[in-house]
């Protein structure tokens, strides 16, 4: 008969057994072979060692030369240009007549202004000639009752002695007191009416007076502006951006050009925003032409902030360099403050991706790359001063983080 044999478990167990550690094994190994965060070619960044070092305060930049003093040519007058004296690039001197102008409204203006000052002029002296024969007339009127009042008061005193000596009557006393005390009143009247047409004429002179002053500066004004239609030079240098030509017309407040020094020159520069609560009027710096320096301050801060940079000017301190040219680029080197230990990164494309708050730090591994928050604090044009979140020796993607700024972790693959 058949017997029943019973089945065998035990290498059941070990294939189901051998199954699990193959597939954990799979597991474990695509684990540790997948990348982790994105995959970014080593060769497509650049990467610095954190160091220990002196950081030098200062900042390089490229400035170009100006002349120090310049005075703008702007028309004050419009009209055609009849003839044109100078060109451009020349030396000229003050007072040179560098062109002129025509505008006939202009002198119709100065011939009306001519004719009405005279005219006042004229009324002035016929005023004058007036208040003259007023004064003669009234002078010899209170001739005339000065010497009645004398003859009515000698009159007076003879009848006053003979009345008593009882020779004339009471009567012709008081008749010749009236004509004394007449004369008198006349004599009064004709002082004041003197008086008053002597200050109403010089008032009138006087008011007549300011109006010729005023007439006088309008004069001198609009002769100034014709005499401004021939232009001249106002002061000595290089005349540039000088374009005029004969015909063309010109209309008030359009720039001509202008006077340069050309033997004094300053420097402009643009620099990084990131640098304007530390560079201040005063700050010494020195500018490389070939291979001598030059000692500069600076002079002018424009805080304006215009793409990122505002603007700076400096002038030499110590002499010039020999050769220059408005519009000739300089390195100059501006000292911001004294050198001193730190530990230091590269100054690089990065910070301008995280504004010195972060950067991509590389693992020990030199494949893992990930995000870590830093304080930053000094910078130059080659160094930033890390104050915290860096140790020497640790490295960094100093490169631009625009293609992955986004992102938390980074895997550098060969």
């Amino acid at each position: 008969m058949d017997t029943r044999v019973p089945k065998r478990r035990g290498p059941m167990f070990a294939r189901i057994g051998a199954g699990a550690v193959l597939v954990g094994a799979s597991v474990f190994a695509g684990w540790h072979f997948m990348p982790r965060g994105l995959q970014v070619a080593s060769r497509d960044v650049r990467i610095a060692v954190v160091e220990q070092g002196v950081f030098l305060d200062d900042v390089v930049v490229r400035a170009s030369a100006e002349p120090l003093n310049s005075v703008i040519l702007d028309s004050v007058e419009s009209g055609r240009v009849e003839e044109v004296f100078a060109r451009d690039g020349a030396m000229v001197k003050k007072g040179q007549l560098l062109f002129r102008l025509s505008n006939p409204q202009r002198n119709l203006e100065l011939l009306a202004r001519q004719a009405e000052h005279a005219q006042q002029i004229s009324n002035l002296s016929n005023l004058r000639v007036a208040q003259e024969a007023g004064r003669t007339d009234h002078q010899r009127r209170l001739l005339d009752l000065e010497f009645a009042l004398a003859q009515a008061d000698k009159q007076h005193a003879r009848h006053a002695r003979l009345a008593a000596q009882g020779f004339i009557s009471n009567v012709a006393l008081e008749e010749s007191s009236d004509k004394l005390a007449l004369q008198r009143r006349a004599f009064g009247q004709q002082q004041d009416a003197a008086d008053t047409e002597t200050r109403v004429r010089g008032n009138a002179l006087a008011q007549m007076e300011k109006a010729i002053l005023g007439l006088q500066s309008g004069l001198l004004l609009v002769t100034a502006t014709v005499d401004a239609l021939a232009v001249r030079a106002p002061g000595d240098g290089m005349l540039t951006g000088f374009r005029l030509q004969v015909g063309e017309t010109v209309k008030t407040d359009q720039h001509i050009g202008r006077i340069d020094d050309p033997n004094r020159f300053k420097l402009s520069a643009l620099v990084d925003e990131f640098y304007l609560n530390r560079v201040t009027v005063g700050r010494h710096a020195s500018v490389r032409q070939g291979e001598k320096m030059y000692a500069a301050d600076v002079s002018t801060i424009y805080p304006q902030i215009k793409e990122g940079r505002f603007t700076l000017e400096m002038v030499f301190t110590e002499g010039q360099p020999p050769l220059l040219s408005p519009g000739q680029s300089l390195d100059a080197q501006i000292t911001l403050g004294e050198p001193g230990k730190a530990i230091l990164l590269p100054n690089g494309a990065y910070l301008n991706e995280t504004g010195g708050a972060w950067v991509f730090v590389v693992a020990r591994d030199g494949a893992t790359v990930t995000r870590r928050a830093v304080r930053s604090g000094r910078r130059s044009n080659t160094q930033v001063e890390i104050l915290a979140g860096l140790a020497p020796g640790e490295q960094v993607v100093v490169s631009s983080y625009a293609a992955f700024e986004k992102t938390e972790r980074l895997q550098l693959i060969k």
